[in-house]
């Protein structure tokens, strides 16, 4: 870690150096947050104290930490787990927004997309504990089941609280707490007249604005470990997630177990979709619509993203290979000749 600090410092303070230069540059912040790394870039017409918006960025995301992390016990999420209290709980505001989204989504989504499936992620090993020492039987995973189920939580946002139906019921914020984190960095640089910027945490981001006079351009990345660009797409004023399991897996006895989990059957995903793009308003939304269409597969997928007129580009494994497609309202988006 203090070989890191000793290149990112220099860094940070040359561009600080810069701050009296007018909007001809691009400045560049990052760190790590929420078991992963983010990266900042803006620009501005008016000089910028850089190291201070630093600090309060990473404060921002040191609070988003702090209420949603099911990895730290002191966390609002892990306490409001650990409580076996059936009335209100009172949370913060952010917590109640981000648990309302999600019902929202999860209503939308017939289930697929469902916060309460933490007892089942940590059942197959993706959540805090650790890889299971044997699969999970399906006497074991019906026996999880019994407390997974959106409709077992309620959420209200004036005052902001939460209440459970049944004590035992847990929650996991990951599909969408990255994209809310992205959401409030990004509500941040907007406040303070930063409007053209990009912002990405793990993967997910939201770009307002423009690099100069043209759009943002990102990169849907190739499901495999190559690291290489499937698709360029331009962003202006939207957000983008990506969901699939070529990352996040554990393999047993040759068996390929995604940590995508189906709250419906219990069990890992295990269709051919190789990872779904979400491109929409808000990054929190990306965030949920990406995992729920992972969950539903390609055909499944792509009806639900039809339905609801959504701008989705999936990638599918064929054999050795892979093949792409998409919805019509993502067409406009990828960017011809960047």
């Amino acid at each position: 870690m203090k070989k890191i600090l000793l290149i990112i410092i220099p860094f940070l303070l040359f561009t600080f150096s810069c701050t009296n230069s007018i909007e001809d540059e691009v400045h560049f912040i990052s760190g790590e947050t929420m078991g992963t790394t983010f990266s900042i870039k803006f620009t501005s017409k008016t000089p910028i104290d850089i190291l201070q918006i630093e600090t309060e960025i990473n404060n921002i995301l040191q609070i988003v930490n702090q209420q949603m992390s099911t990895y730290i016990p002191t966390s609002e999420l892990s306490l409001f787990n650990t409580s076996l209290d059936t009335n209100w709980i009172n949370v913060s505001s952010d917590f109640a927004f981000v648990v309302s989204e999600a019902q929202k989504i999860s209503k939308l989504s017939k289930g697929k997309f469902d916060i309460t499936i933490a007892p089942l992620v940590n059942l197959w090993g993706f959540g805090p504990d650790n890889k299971p020492e044997t699969i999970p039987t399906q006497d074991v995973i019906d026996e999880f089941k019994q407390f997974v189920g959106y409709k077992n939580i309620e959420v209200r946002l004036s005052p902001p609280s939460i209440k459970k139906h049944n004590p035992k019921v847990t929650c996991d914020l990951s599909a969408i707490a990255k994209g809310f984190g992205v959401d409030k960095v990004s509500e941040y640089l907007l406040s303070k007249g930063i409007n053209n910027h990009l912002v990405e945490i793990g993967g997910e981001l939201r770009a307002s604005g423009k690099k100069f006079n043209n759009d943002w351009i990102v990169g849907i990345s190739t499901p495999n470990q190559s690291a290489t660009v499937q698709e360029k797409i331009k962003l202006n004023n939207l957000s983008m997630a990506t969901s699939g399991d070529y990352w996040n897996y554990f393999e047993e006895n040759g068996i390929r177990y995604s940590h995508t989990i189906d709250p419906l059957t219990g069990k890992p995903i295990t269709h051919n979709l190789a990872s779904v793009t979400v491109v929409a308003n808000t990054c929190a939304e990306s965030d949920a619509f990406a995992t729920a269409i992972d969950v539903m597969g390609p055909e499944e997928g792509l009806q639900f993203a039809k339905d609801n007129e959504l701008k989705v580009y999936y990638i599918v494994k064929d054999k050795n290979k892979f093949s792409t497609f998409y919805t019509a309202q993502f067409e406009n988006l990828i960017s011809k000749g960047n």
